[in-house]
Formats: C-alpha cells, sequence, structure tokens
C-alpha cells in the first residue's frame, strides 16, 4: 500500500512558510558609497547637516526684494553677479542681484524674480512681475534636518537611495555581507552552450537565468555545474555545498522520479521541510535544511528543471527569501489592478502565473503558449498574471498584473 501525498500547500502559505524560516545573515562591512548599488543596508543613517545647508534658488533670475517690485514694473540697478557655489554681498534696498540655479540668496533679498519675467537694460532690470516674498526659493533644510534619518536598515540600496546619501555627504555606507550561495544543476540530458548536442541532450539554459537572477540579488555565487545523476554524487555536492554558503540552489531532480536523486539526499543530509507546492509552471518546489559537518544548517531551495518554472519559482519564491535573509522586511512585489485583452477559459487546480504583456491598447495580452518549458514567454512578457485556482478568465476581466520590472532587481 503506497503512502498517500500530502496535499500541495497554497502559493501563500508555502511563503510564509519561507519567510517564516528565514534567519537574517549577521554580520556586515562598510564599503563605498559608489559601489554600494543594490546592496541591503545594515544600520540607519541619519543626517549631519540640512539640506539644503542655506537658502538658495530654484531658478536662473534675479534676487529681489519683494517690497521693492509691487508695481510690476519695477526698474532695479543691478548690483551683483552670483553664479553658483558663490557668496553674494548684502543686497540693497533698490537693487537686484543677477543670480543662477543653485546660488545662496544674498543676505537682504526674500524673493527670485525668473529671467522670463525681466528685461535687462544696461545696468538695470526691468521687474514685470509683482513676486512673493519667498517666490522661487529653496529653504535651508526643507528637503532634510539635520539629525533626521534618511534611510532605514534593511534598505535596498538603488541609485536615489546612493543620491540621498551623498546628499547628506555619506562617503561610506555600513551594507550587510554578501550572501553565499552555491548553486548546482542535475540531469545527464545537460550539456554547456559550446558543446556538440548529442541525442537527448539539451543546453542547460537554467544555470544562466538563476546566476543572472543571483547576481541581481548581489549574492556571492559559487557555482558547481553539473552534477552526475546519482544520489551519491548530490549527496556529495549538498555536503560541499552546505559548509560554506548560507544557501544551495538547485535545479531539476524534484520530482518524483527513479532518476530524482534531491528529495532523497536532502533528506540524508538534512531535512525537508516543504515540497510541493499548488502553483503552475513550477509545482515540484523543495524547501528544506542541509547539516554542516560542524555546527548549524545552510538553507536548501530545489527548483524544478523546467526552464519557465524554474524562473518563475525564482521570482516568486527564492527572491523573496533571499531579500529577508539579507534584512529586508518588505519582500512583496508590486502588483496592479489591470484589463486582461484575452480569455482565459480552463480553471486549473493550481494559482496560474501566467506570461503576459501590455498591449498598445493598455489591456494584457497573453503569450499564446503557456508551456513550462518555453522559455520565449519570459522575454517577450513584461510581467506575470496572478491567476487564482479555480479561476477562469474573460477579456475585460480585470486580474492581478505583477510587472517584471519589480521582480528582476
Amino acid at each position: 500500500m503506497t503512502t498517500p501525498r500530502p496535499p500541495m500547500l497554497p502559493v501563500a502559505e508555502a511563503l510564509a512558510l519561507l519567510l517564516a524560516a528565514a534567519r537574517p545573515v549577521t554580520g556586515h562591512e562598510v564599503i563605498d558609497t559608489l559601489e554600494a548599488n543594490g546592496r541591503v543596508l545594515a544600520l540607519a543613517q541619519s543626517s549631519q547637516l540640512d539640506v539644503p545647508p542655506m537658502d538658495n534658488t530654484q531658478m536662473d533670475g534675479y534676487a529681489v526684494r519683494a517690497a521693492d517690485c509691487v508695481d510690476g514694473a519695477a526698474r532695479l540697478r543691478v548690483a551683483q553677479r552670483i553664479p553658483a557655489g558663490h557668496v553674494g554681498q548684502p543686497l540693497l534696498a533698490g537693487t537686484a542681484a543677477r543670480i543662477f540655479t543653485g546660488a545662496l540668496i544674498p543676505e537682504g533679498a526674500d524673493a527670485v524674480v525668473m529671467q522670463e519675467q525681466c528685461t535687462a537694460d544696461g545696468d538695470d532690470v526691468i521687474v514685470a512681475h509683482t513676486p512673493a516674498s519667498g517666490e522661487w526659493i529653496r529653504r535651508r533644510g526643507e528637503d532634510i534636518r539635520t539629525g533626521s534619518e534618511i534611510l532605514a536598515a534593511g534598505t535596498r540600496l538603488r541609485g536615489q537611495e546612493l543620491g540621498l546619501a551623498a546628499s547628506v555627504g555619506l562617503a561610506t555606507l555600513p551594507v550587510v555581507r554578501k550572501l553565499k550561495v552555491a548553486v548546482f544543476f542535475t540531469g545527464d540530458e545537460l550539456a554547456m552552450p559550446g558543446e556538440v548536442l548529442k541525442p537527448g541532450a539539451i543546453y542547460n539554459s537554467n544555470r544562466f537565468t538563476l546566476r543572472g537572477l543571483l547576481e541581481n540579488l548581489g549574492c556571492d555565487i559559487t557555482d558547481y555545474g553539473i552534477v552526475p545523476d546519482t544520489l551519491a554524487a548530490t549527496r556529495e555536492t549538498l555536503r560541499l555545498a552546505g559548509q560554506e554558503h548560507d544557501l544551495i540552489i538547485t535545479s531539476g531532480g524534484v520530482s518524483v522520479g527513479e532518476e530524482d536523486h534531491i528529495k532523497p539526499a536532502v533528506e540524508a543530509e538534512g531535512r525537508l521541510n516543504m515540497w510541493q507546492i499548488a502553483v503552475k509552471p513550477g509545482k515540484p518546489l523543495a524547501f528544506g535544511e542541509v547539516n554542516r559537518s560542524g555546527q548549524g544548517t545552510a538553507f536548501f531551495l530545489g527548483l524544478p528543471g523546467n526552464p519557465v518554472s524554474s524562473f518563475v519559482t525564482f521570482l516568486l519564491f527564492v527572491r523573496p527569501f533571499i531579500l529577508r535573509l539579507q534584512g529586508v522586511d518588505n519582500v512583496a512585489p508590486q502588483a496592479y489592478a489591470m484589463q486582461a485583452g484575452f480569455d482565459w477559459p480552463k480553471a486549473d487546480r493550481r494559482n496560474e502565473f501566467l506570461r503576459v504583456r501590455v498591449g498598445p491598447d493598455g489591456a494584457l495580452e497573453l503569450f499564446p503558449n503557456q508551456g513550462s518549458g518555453v522559455l520565449t514567454s519570459t522575454v517577450w512578457g513584461d510581467g506575470l498574471v496572478d491567476n487564482p485556482a479555480g479561476k477562469v478568465i474573460v477579456a475585460g476581466d480585470i486580474v492581478r498584473f505583477i510587472p517584471f520590472s519589480g521582480l528582476l532587481n
């Protein structure tokens, strides 16, 4: 009598299990702010100065006293010229200062009139505008106040965060150490590009896809390549990878065939906490831990071998798990309610993720072949429609769209 298989875990439940198990890595390093793109901030950062540090102009124009320009046609003597990076003299009544964007407002001035509203006439300027006090002036500290927190711990640093750090003079930043990730690929049918394909062989596209995705997440990757399709070889590679890495990721061998050795290998070298998710594509996703010979464990995630299944399960499960290991709190992808421009008449018992793109009319177009081996769909598409189990889609329905732009960085 065969033992009945446990029911497949719903996507939300599987993801919650993964995130609850994640132990953020310890240790950080201080690196140059210029080199911190994509890294995760280890400690909150505060500003030691006001931004802007002094009142300055938002426009090229003339710094004036608003009281001198009440008639809308004031003639003022241009007493000085203040480029950005220079400090002007106090502005006397009845005078104006030619001023350029970013330059400090001289003492005595309380407004800037843009140059398009002024006419130069010899040493004078005619101001054809009645400015309000404070017009076109950036006030000291209006963006950032001294002592305020500008970046929280756990922030994943992008260009805008780096620019913000630089704006308050932070030349270095403390970042979480790089996550050490081991990868290997199972399947005697796999070959590398450049090799001649033998009968029954296929090129190992997953190696390139997964490495690219891991590099986008700032991981320190060890690639053990293609491992022979035997239980002994799989166990040996798991033991080796478990010693020096935080996470082991495999592709292939997680199904239930006689040549699928990942499940028994992980159970022999550690434990399997989760296997088989109610997701399409990607049902045979495995999660567990591999014992270290000394102390502790390395996390394990086994992805399906089909290229689209591997890609989609990485985005849905591996990416948020890695971000949580790096100390990021909010790991949910941004999703949008959008109109389907297609029919999907056959509901599935699993939560489906359909490859789509945004059409010229703003409605979502469906890639015609949703097979788990059709890697072209991931290049053609703009993202995924998250279609719940048991749901059909009729053109015009509002669906949940997750763009690749929020999943691939």
